[in-house]
């Protein structure tokens, strides 16, 4: 990674200062990239998909901008290497069926060793843990929200998360490393294929310590387990970009008047079909 890559990447993650390895660090990395750095899919949405080299999307990061889990945790993951840590990229997958115990690739996790422990350190979930989870069988409370990890046929095979709140309440992942080229043809897939769901549905998701923000389409949610979900439908491509900038932190200034009249259009027209799906 470039000096001017990596600098900019601190900066938007609000780190000043030499950084030392430690599990104080590394926590507070985490956070600060999943409050910073959100989850979207908008230059997908707009059918330019950006590229997975981990120092692209650092720089991305470093001008406003976020992405899907190999954007965001590849950028991460190089990130954390340059600041000295011990990290190793794996191959996982994410589902809605909590029951299935197969690894599709469609999601890179990441651990982390420092201090003599290992964490499962995921900064590209949209929806998940604030802080790295210990890599150890056992459950995992944070602000409310409930985690479990678990070995997948055994731990030297792999490891089950569980977040029984969120739309996939399960990402299998293999203990064995994994390179960035491992997950060039899936993101391929996700980025281009007419049945991806990140073509088909405008997202942006953000985690703090309180709570999740969650854009789809045109409605805006913030999960909080104390208050319930609240969420209300975005009336207008003002408060679409609003929302965008001032909930999730992502940068406009590459969205072109062209641009922003195209992502209107398709959000619109998605949500038209969804609410006409649910009347029906």
């Amino acid at each position: 990674m470039t000096t001017g890559t990596f600098a900019g990447y601190l900066r938007r993650l609000g780190i000043t200062g030499p950084h030392t390895p430690s599990v104080e660090g590394l926590f507070a990395l985490q956070r600060a990239h999943l409050e910073r750095v959100p989850y979207e899919n908008v230059e997908i949405h707009l059918g330019r998909p950006p590229g997975i080299d981990p120092e692209l999307s650092a720089g991305r990061f470093g001008a406003g901008r976020g992405g899907y889990c190999f954007h965001l945790n590849g950028g991460f993951a190089a990130l954390l290497d340059s600041l000295g840590y011990d990290v190793t990229r794996h191959v996982g997958g994410v589902y809605e069926d909590p029951e299935v115990r197969e690894i599709n690739g469609n999601h890179l996790a990441l651990t982390v060793r420092v201090d003599g422990e290992a964490y499962l350190v995921d900064v590209g979930l949209g929806d998940g843990p604030h802080e790295p989870l210990p890599l150890r069988e056992g459950s995992y409370e944070q602000g409310g929200f409930l985690y479990r990890l678990e070995p997948l046929d055994g731990a030297d095979q792999g490891w089950t998360y569980h977040n029984t709140g969120g739309p996939f309440p399960v990402m299998n992942f293999r203990s064995a490393p994994a390179t960035m080229a491992d997950f060039a043809d899936e993101h391929l897939r996700l980025s281009t294929a007419p049945d991806s769901p990140f073509i088909r549905t405008l997202a942006l998701l953000r985690r703090d310590a309180a709570g999740i923000d969650i854009l789809r389409g045109r409605v805006l949610s913030r999960i909080d387990p104390d208050k319930g979900p609240v969420e209300r439908e975005l009336g207008g491509p003002e408060e679409l970009f609003d929302a965008m900038a001032g909930v999730f932190g992502r940068e406009l200034d590459d969205l072109t008047p062209a641009d922003r009249a195209e992502l209107w259009t398709k959000v619109d027209r998605a949500h038209e079909a969804w609410l006409a799906s649910r009347q029906g």
